[in-house]
């Protein structure tokens, strides 16, 4: 069975090579910035940050192993 991409979230429309990698994550992303601190904020939540690099191998190693449904 093929594995189907969850639908984009809000990275999709990303100028960042990095970021759009992540665009089909199921993970309810925000791009660094008001939106997102002011969602924590009105959650009263702190904020969880991936940091990586588009063409570390490692940083495609953690988004399969963390953030995709595999």
């Amino acid at each position: 069975m093929a594995e189907e991409k969850s639908k984009p979230n809000r990275l999709v429309d990303s100028t960042s090579p990095y970021l759009q990698q992540h665009a089909h994550n199921p993970v309810d992303w925000y791009p660094w910035g008001e939106e997102a601190l002011g969602k924590a904020r009105e959650l009263d939540r702190p904020i969880f940050l991936s940091v990586g690099y588009s063409s570390c191998h490692w940083c495609h190693v953690m988004e399969r192993e963390s953030f995709e449904n595999v």
